[in-house]
């Protein structure tokens, strides 16, 4: 199958990005044709300084590097290498209703979050289509928060189907495991925008002032506890063994037990499972034109796709190139 998703670069991956995506995404690669693009174009909505942006999507390659993916398996790729994405953006813009972007909760969360209101922001969702049409995306993996993104995207499919013949195909939702809601070190969902975050590539006092600084209740020591209610044990949970989660699930409920002691395993917990991705993102940080070949020829495969799919977009409009 193939498979479409984009990481917009906009600082280091998290606890959530990962277990909410990034680590799903690198288990799609075996037996599917996974297309995996640095979001650089959608990201300009908010990073708007050339030197960070750039840093930014180096530093996502280098975290999907690190992670797990297989240049060999998966196209990764800059977006901006494929410059046919904006050229359909606008095409399909003139079949988009301005109402289904007026509908859009994407657009209004950002600006609750603070976001100046700009026709990019407005107009992300046929940007976002074109990601996935030009590819002709089978499935894209989704949170079940963001049907609504996918939907949009059937919807302006269909319009340019219905409108100029059948062109492109109708991508499927591969919804990402619900279960893996990664609350924040506030008791939220952990998200960058909220500062709530604890980062996978996190080191030393950083990590530890991080983990130790999770918002808990006020239940003394010798009080049972609800792990349910609890962001250390749910945390705790996503890292730990089947086994040692019940006995920390056990201890909880008995009561005489301390979240420091929650919080010092999970430190524990956390450092252990993602050394190993912290050492090989260093190693890869020494081999930076390492880095750029995988772009590079993730951008050509990526490319090559977009191009054949332009013709077809083109011709079907009446629009073919003159030379």
């Amino acid at each position: 199958m193939r498979i479409l998703s984009g990481i917009q670069p906009s600082g280091r991956p998290h606890l959530g990005n990962y277990f909410g995506a990034l680590r799903q995404y690198i288990t799609l690669q075996d037996g599917n044709q996974p297309f995996y693009f640095i979001a650089s174009y959608h990201a300009l909505t908010a990073v708007q300084e050339a030197a960070r942006l750039r840093e930014y999507t180096t530093g996502v390659a280098l975290d999907f590097l690190a992670l797990g993916l297989d240049p060999a398996k998966s196209a990764l790729f800059a977006q901006q290498d494929v410059p046919e994405v904006t050229e359909l953006t606008w095409i399909l813009s003139c079949v988009t209703p301005m109402g289904l972007l007026e509908r859009a909760v994407s657009y209004k969360d950002k600006i609750a979050q603070g976001l100046s209101p700009n026709h990019g922001l407005f107009a992300y969702p046929v940007l976002q289509a074109a990601d996935i049409l030009i590819y002709l995306s089978e499935l894209v993996p989704v949170g079940q928060d963001q049907k609504q993104h996918l939907e949009i995207t059937r919807d302006i499919a269909a319009k340019f189907n219905q409108q100029f013949g059948e062109v492109f195909v109708m991508p499927e939702p591969y919804i990402l495991d619900s279960t893996a809601v990664v609350p924040g070190i506030d008791g939220g969902k952990m998200s960058k925008s909220y500062d709530n975050d604890i980062g996978i590539f996190d080191e030393g006092n950083v990590l530890k002032k991080k983990v130790m600084s999770i918002v808990t209740d006020s239940a003394p020591v010798e009080a049972p506890k609800d792990p349910s209610q609890s962001t250390p044990f749910l945390l705790l949970s996503l890292l730990a063994s089947e086994d040692e989660t019940k006995e920390w699930e056990a201890r909880y409920k008995a009561g005489g037990m301390g979240y420091g002691d929650v919080k010092k395993r999970l430190l524990e917990l956390i450092n252990d499972y993602f050394g190993p991705f912290r050492e090989r993102r260093r190693e890869l940080e020494k081999d930076p034109d390492y880095v750029m070949d995988v772009l590079k020829d993730g951008g050509m495969r990526a490319r090559a796709v977009a191009q054949q799919v332009m013709d077809k977009v083109r011709e079907a409009t009446g629009l073919p190139t003159t030379y």
